[in-house]
This record gives C-alpha cells, structure tokens and sequence, in this order.
C-alpha cells in the first residue's frame, strides 16, 4: 500500500510544470478553516468535525469581497488516514461581478513515526467554477463626457465566455508532536480546464490559446501548544491555561505572505493576535555600475534588472472564541494597517463554527493533533 501511495504522489506533483494563474481567498481565523489551510489536516481531530466559515472583507468600500465555507472531515481506521470534503465560495465586485466555487475532496494518509511523532500526507481533488457577470461591467464607450455612464456599449459581450470549470490537484504534508506541529501545503499543483478552448477576451485565460491555470499557491506552517495549569491529562478542565504561538508562510503570484500569532487559552475562552505583512518583488529597476552606469546585459543592449524588495504590513488580527460541549465558536476582525486603511475599509469580519461530533464506539484510541482551534 505504501508504494502505491508514493507513485501516486509522484505522478501528480510531475504534473506542476503547469503554468498557473489566480489567487485564492484568504481567511484569518487559519485553524477553524483547516482543510483550506492544508488538506493533511483531514481526519486530525480523529472523531467527525464540521466547520462553517463567514468572511466579509473591507465592507464599507464597494465591490466587497464575501467569503464562506463548509467542510467535514474524518479519522477512519480501515483505510489507515482521514477523509475530508469542503466547499466553498468566493464573491468579488459590486453586486457579485466575479463568482467562484470550489468543491474538494481529500485523503489523508496517517504514518505513526514514533509514539509521540506523527505524519500525514495528503492528496486532493478539487472542481471549481468561476463565472463573471458582463452585464455588470462598464466599458470607455458608453461614458458621456457630460453625463457619464448613459450610452451602451458596442463590446459583443453576448459571445464572451462568462464562466469556465476546472479540475485541479493539491498535496499536502503535515508532522506532529504532543506539543509542536508544522506542515507544508501546495495548492493547484496540477489544473485541468474542463470548458475547452476560450475566447481571446476570457476573463480567466492568462494566455494567448485560452486556456486557462489556478496559480500555485504554496503554505507553510509551523506552531506549538504549551500546557501552563491544567488539571486533568484526559481531559480538559475550566480553568485551564496553555499558549500556542505559531507562524504562517504563504506565496501565490509573487506576492508573499507572512503572519505570525499568538492564542492564549483560559478554558472555555481563547483569545489571540496576528500579525500579517507581505512581501513582493520587482525586477524593472536596472542594475548600476559604481559610477551610476547602467550595466548591459551580454547582447549589449538589454539593461541587466535588479530584485528589489517592497515590504508592506497588511494587518493586524483579533480573535475570540469560546468552546462549549461539542461546539466552538470565534470571531475575528482585521484592522488594516496597510496604505489602504485611510480609504476606511471597515476591516474584516470573521465569524466561524466548528461542530465536534461524538466518536463511534469501535474505534483505536488515536492520538490527535493538539493545536489552536481558531
């Protein structure tokens, strides 16, 4: 069983040369969405875990971005990992211009290391749709001077492709401890366009043949759960305090994503505060020479170009949440902080539900993965 597992990994990562265009949405509260964090998080809680998910982002500019998601996973024991499926939804412009919806389904398979070291890798399949509403948009020629918006367009909309499917292939990896946890997720490793060729004018085609490709995302995660009182090694007791600092790398079209968190737990309630910032980079600038000379490339011709780093703080994150019987519920703001904020975006509102269902009677006493819920 273990070498099928391993051609098949390898099979689907060859297929990642595959150019890759489009980004994903993005969500704050990390792990009270885990199957879109990394889909090795499938089956981590070991008993049956449901998890709804609400974002709405900058509201009080237009266009807002609304955000949701659904997901169930699983731990069973004959097929030795975790089942998972997600759905979810992404609305982008004003009035919903821009739709996307994603269903998945995943397969984590469990590797007992050593008594306290675990590891999971994970494959996922993924069906998405995206649609743009033309009717909604504006073009230069039915601007009037004087009166604005008041002409129609002569753009041939009706024969635009308003909508493309595709499938598209992700992996995942994730090790653990009693107490720290890290893993590695690669999203749209392979994409596959069910809609055929599209139009040169595709809202999606990122290339001249119309074809079209998710950009690769990329996530790495790393934390820890520190135990400060607790009563009970079982179970978990009002009172108790513990700590989790973690860190979260994410790259997707250039564009590089660092947050850096901290939940502190006084059982029922956790609280907790990220820290989100970007990095990107140029390459136009030319390179110079001592004397402020633009140095050549080996054609003599073409100005050799240099990286340059632009650093931007995105924002800053609240969370709080509160955990009763089987249920879990949080809720989160983003400030921003970013050159944005003086455009007074409303931040960003997170709200999230996790439903812990009771285990099966018959099942092997399965360690799970301690880590933040929210």
């Amino acid at each position: 069983m273990h070498k099928r597992i391993i051609i098949l990994l390898v099979a689907v990562l060859g297929l990642s040369v595959m150019r890759v265009q489009a980004q994903d949405p993005m969500f704050s509260q990390f792990y009270a969405n885990p199957l879109f964090l990394n889909p090795a998080m499938a089956g981590t809680n070991v008993c049956p875990r449901l998890a709804f998910n609400f974002r709405d982002q900058w509201p009080s500019m237009p266009g807002t971005f609304m955000t949701y998601a659904a997901s169930y996973d699983e731990h069973f024991d004959k097929i030795y990992g975790g089942i998972g499926v997600q759905f979810w939804g992404d609305r982008a412009g004003e009035g919903g211009i821009l739709n996307t919806y994603n269903a998945s389904a995943m397969y984590s398979f469990k590797v007992k290391v050593s008594k306290k070291f675990n590891m999971r890798f994970a494959l996922q399949a993924a069906f998405q749709n995206k649609s743009l509403d033309w009717s909604k948009l504006t073009f230069g020629d039915m601007i009037d001077p004087r009166y604005g918006f008041v002409y129609s367009t002569n753009e041939n909309i009706a024969n635009y492709i308003n909508h493309i499917n595709t499938l598209d292939f992700s992996f995942g990896f994730l090790g653990y401890t009693p107490h720290v946890y890290f893993g590695f997720a690669a999203k749209h490793i392979a994409t596959l366009s069910l809609s055929g060729k599209t139009t040169p004018y595709s809202f999606l085609s990122g290339n001249a043949d119309g074809n079209f490709y998710d950009m690769l995302k990329l996530t790495a995660h790393v934390g820890a759960n520190f135990d400060l009182k607790r009563k009970s090694k079982k179970e978990t007791s009002f009172g108790d305090i513990s700590i989790s600092p973690n860190f979260i790398y994410e790259h997707q079209l250039g564009f590089n994503y660092f947050s850096e968190g901290l939940y502190m737990k006084f059982y029922p309630f956790t609280v907790g505060v990220w820290c989100r910032h970007g990095l990107t980079y140029k390459y136009d600038e030319p390179m110079l020479d001592q004397n402020g000379n633009v140095i050549f490339g080996p054609d003599s011709i073409t100005p050799m170009t240099q990286k340059t780093n632009i650093y931007n703080s995105d924002a800053i994150i609240f969370m709080f949440g509160l955990e009763y019987n089987m249920f879990k519920v949080a809720y989160s703001y983003d400030l921003t902080i970013s050159r944005l904020a003086s455009a007074t975006t409303g931040g960003s509102h997170e709200v999230s539900v996790q439903v812990l269902l009771p285990c099966p009677k018959k099942r092997k006493a399965i360690k799970d993965l301690k880590c933040p819920s929210f």
